[in-house]
């Protein structure tokens, strides 16, 4: 509770009656005590009561601050508005004889207030006050706090029977405020229920990532009444990187000219609306990588706790951006199953109440059940990512083993009529036929690669993608071609001139299964190669041991690899194969490393 003072109903206090009087009076007033839910009413009843039962003119209940130090709560009977006003802040249990009775909770009776040594420290305004009865409020052996009356009527000490009474009272006032520092707990363990199942149900419904992490710092930064809620993922240098920040909502009475609160960052300078100051905020802290030295992110990342009382002093987050920049601070692991995902940051702002052990365990789980979620999620759309994988591989499967091999027999088919057929147009016809199926196969491979790459994934190296090429070609052949690099195939070659020589390596296997007949192929690419004129290039050769280049053949394939390489500057020619004698045919393909102004 936050140190305040509530003045409780007015009225002057009338001495009672003997002992016998004030029990009916005592049940009655018990069973109003207890007739409404809410505290602060409850302990105003009860001052009330006391001071009518007791014929006090003043009465108190102090209530102890859970967090310690004093007094968080007080409420105060008897007392006038102006008197209260004239007196100002409410007591704060610290020093005088209110800190006396918290430090030792034990009944005290006094005829003369002031001549006791611990009666020190009343403001001005005070109203003056003789006699004092004192007890301690306790519930199962808790002390919550002091019940206090003042100036019995006539000038009286208070006797036994006040103080048995005071006794009735203040543990009614225990079990009120039991009560509601139990209602209150409940609530707030409810209210970080109800924010983890709201991170579950948004990381699960599948929506974008970013959007999710968002998510786990608002609903963070609300529970745990934080200034900021930041969630950072660990990047490639060790140290944690700043992807989600969420500041609080602009209040509805924003620029009603009220001045912001002592350590408020978010307040920022004169004139600045907060809303734009959150912006800046989060657009600051976005991006923000927490360096791998600081020593507060080596505890995270080793999966334990940071709690921070101040961060301007906290030698833990020296060298970083958080530091000096809030006040108290939590910082906390997302881990689940021993891995630690990433930390959830909740900085309150200067000068606010630090985080409990209550806060502490409730946060804890809240970061294990988001971690939880987070692992969730990543396995829902991995597996969603595996069935669109799934289903793109068919997809290539099927292009490959049914359609490809379909448009290879037919252009095996309108190869023989060519040979067949005695009329030149028509051999000419089937020719240019056979050399659009050609490129289509052409583009339904590239769509197969294409298809099977993934959408996600990074273009692969050169030698990878001649590799794939290879393996491709073993289907139709009913063998592997064997391979051979040279030089920095994957390093040195570039994006063009790679893309042009996979669809030369294409374009040569494709002939070789056609035309050569071979029983072996060989490989090769050479990127330590030169042109004539000394520009560093790259060799592709692939030779087989077939039937050779026939007399009088078609060369519309070789047409194509020679177009190919001289729009890059480079060249292409046959040689021996290499079979017994150089049987077969070895077709070479070359180009520079690199195409300028590619």
């Amino acid at each position: 509770m936050t140190a305040s003072a509530r003045r409780a109903t007015q009225g002057p206090a009338e001495p009672p009656g003997g002992p016998e009087d004030r029990v009916p009076g005592l049940l009655r007033a018990l069973r109003s005590i207890g007739a409404g839910a809410e505290l602060r009413p409850a302990l105003d009843r009860i001052c009330r009561t006391a001071a009518e039962l007791t014929g006090a003119r003043y009465a108190a209940i102090g209530v102890l601050d859970p967090e310690g130090g004093g007094l968080g709560d007080f409420v105060a009977h008897g007392v006038a508005p102006e008197t209260e006003e004239a007196i100002g802040r409410p007591p704060d249990g610290r020093s005088g004889l209110l800190g006396a009775l918290i430090h030792d909770p034990a009944p005290l009776l006094l005829d003369e207030l002031t001549a006791d040594p611990r009666s020190v420290g009343f403001p001005p305004g005070h109203p003056s006050m003789r006699t004092f009865l004192g007890v301690p409020i306790r519930e199962r052996g808790e002390v919550f706090g002091n019940l206090y009356l003042a100036e019995k009527h006539g000038g009286q000490g208070f006797s036994e029977e006040d103080l048995h009474l005071a006794h009735v009272l203040a543990t009614e006032a225990g079990i009120a405020v039991g009560t509601a520092r139990l209602y209150t707990r409940a609530r707030r363990r409810e209210r970080w229920i109800d924010g983890a199942v709201a991170v579950t149900t948004q990381l699960l419904a599948g929506e974008d990532a970013d959007e999710a992490l968002a998510v786990v710092a608002e609903q963070a930064m609300s529970l745990a009444e934080a200034a900021a809620g930041v969630v950072l993922l660990p990047e490639q240098g060790g140290g944690l990187e700043i992807v989600a920040v969420s500041t609080p909502p602009v209040p509805s009475a924003e620029g009603t000219g009220a001045p912001p609160g002592p350590g408020d960052w978010l307040s920022g300078a004169a004139g600045t609306p907060r809303s734009a100051q959150g912006a800046a905020t989060r657009a600051e802290l976005l991006g923000v990588v927490v360096p791998a030295r600081t020593p507060a992110v080596r505890m995270l990342l080793a999966g334990e706790t940071v709690l921070v009382a101040d961060s301007a002093t906290d030698p833990r987050l020296a060298g970083s951006r958080l530091a000096g920049r809030f006040g108290p601070g939590l910082l906390l692991p997302l881990s689940s199953g021993g891995r630690v995902l990433g930390a959830l940051a909740l900085p309150r702002a200067g000068g606010a109440r630090r985080f409990t052990p209550e806060d502490l365990t409730l946060a804890t789980r809240f970061a294990a059940q988001a971690a939880l979620a987070l692992m969730a999620a990543e396995a829902q759309r991995a597996r969603e990512r595996l069935a669109v994988l799934e289903d793109r591989d068919r997809i290539a499967r099927d292009l490959h083993d049914l359609v490809i091999q379909r448009l290879f027999t037919t252009g095996m088919l309108l190869e023989s009529a060519q040979l067949h057929s005695a009329a030149a147009g028509v051999r000419e016809g089937v020719g240019r036929a056979v050399g659009e199926l050609d490129v289509t196969i052409q583009e339904i491979r590239s769509a197969v690669f294409a298809l099977r790459q993934g959408p996600a994934d990074e273009p692969a190296a050169l030698g990878t993608r001649v590799l794939r090429e290879i393996a491709m070609a073993a289907v139709p052949l009913g063998f592997a071609p064997s391979h051979r690099f040279t030089g920095p195939v994957d390093e040195g070659v570039g994006e063009l001139t790679g893309k042009n020589l996979i669809a030369a390596l294409r374009e040569a296997l494709s002939n070789a299964f056609r035309h050569a007949r071979a029983s072996r192929i060989e490989v090769a690419v050479d990127a330590a190669a030169r042109l004539p004129d000394g520009t560093p290039a790259v060799l592709l050769s692939v030779g087989d041991d077939g039937i050779g280049l026939p007399d009088g053949g078609r060369r519309s394939g070789l047409g194509n690899l020679a177009r190919r390489a001289e729009s890059l500057g480079g060249s292409s020619w046959t040689g021996p194969g290499i079979g017994t004698e150089g049987r077969g045919t070895t077709v070479f393909w070359q180009a520079p490393l690199e195409v300028p102004g590619a």
